[in-house]
């Protein structure tokens, strides 16, 4: 059986270089509002539920002028599920043993007329193999154009590759991206995608090759997005609505959101888990 030690790294190389690309230019974008505000890296270490070591990751954390909160973490751990979770995940219900690595980026912005974002992407290992991710956009203050450009880079990464369905990613973003209990979406939703297996070689490089472009896409549209609005004034008005919409956010993230349980029932930094919350929330 493939054991995957080549891709496993090629993978957590590429995450890790996203994340300085994409730390890198939020950084500049702070610079560009006057903010010295800078990211703060603080590494971790994972205990696999049998006491074995289990890997780790980095959490980076910038908190400034227009990112108010903004994480931007990798990870790379493996281990074995506890028999219970086992049987929730591909591949794991009859032998344990996994590999996970990814980036996980959560941004909450201080202008209510930028929107805050949320980008994964991840390659997981049991006795299958598979990337999985999306990425998708959260304005309290929706304008159109924004929700537009998103969306139409994100097609433009899937149209480049055969493996990609954009319309079938949209609509599984705009499902899984749903708050029963209030009966809306947590935002404009983007594109999901889970189970893109790899089977040998060249379905790695095929679905590696998409997984890349989907954080290429992301650390282009979304910048041109946030300078687009950073200036803009903004009222009491404004910034209640935003508070109020956070609420939304956090309830979805702690109680729907698939990656937020993987981390805790995997033993993972809690402080990185739960950096996707936003700063200040209001519950009316």
């Amino acid at each position: 059986m493939n054991d995957w030690t080549t891709q496993k790294q090629t993978a957590q190389t590429w995450f890790e270089k996203l994340r300085d690309d994409i730390c890198a230019e939020f950084t500049a974008i702070e610079r560009e509002a006057g903010s010295d505000a800078a990211f703060e890296y603080t590494p971790w270490d994972r205990t696999n539920h049998d006491g074995a070591e289990g890997g780790g990751g980095v959490r980076g954390l910038i908190k400034g002028k227009v990112f108010e909160k903004a994480g931007v973490n990798v990870s790379t751990v493996h281990g074995s599920f506890s028999p219970e979770f086992a049987k929730s995940i591909n591949g794991a219900e009859e032998d344990p043993r996994f590999f996970a690595t990814g980036i996980s980026l959560v941004a909450h912005m201080a202008n209510p007329h930028v929107p805050a974002v949320h980008m994964n992407t991840r390659f997981l290992v049991t006795t299958k193999a598979w990337f999985g991710g999306g990425a998708d956009l959260n304005p309290p203050i929706e304008y159109a154009d924004d929700t537009a450009d998103f969306h139409a880079r994100m097609k433009t990464a899937c149209d480049a590759h055969d493996i990609a369905d954009y319309d079938r990613y949209k609509k599984w973003a705009d499902d899984y991206f749903y708050i029963p209990h209030r009966e809306c979406h947590r935002g404009v939703g983007g594109i999901f995608y889970d189970h893109l297996e790899c089977d040998g070689g060249a379905a790695f490089d095929a679905n590696f090759a998409f997984t890349q472009d989907v954080g290429r896409a992301f650390l282009d549209i979304f910048p041109q997005i946030v300078r687009r609005r950073m200036g803009l004034a903004h009222n009491d008005a404004e910034k209640m609505q935003q508070l109020v919409w956070r609420g939304r956010y956090a309830e979805f993230n702690l109680v729907y959101d698939r990656g937020t349980t993987f981390g805790l029932k995997t033993g993972g930094n809690v402080d990185a888990i739960l950096m996707s919350l936003p700063p200040e929330v209001v519950w009316e």
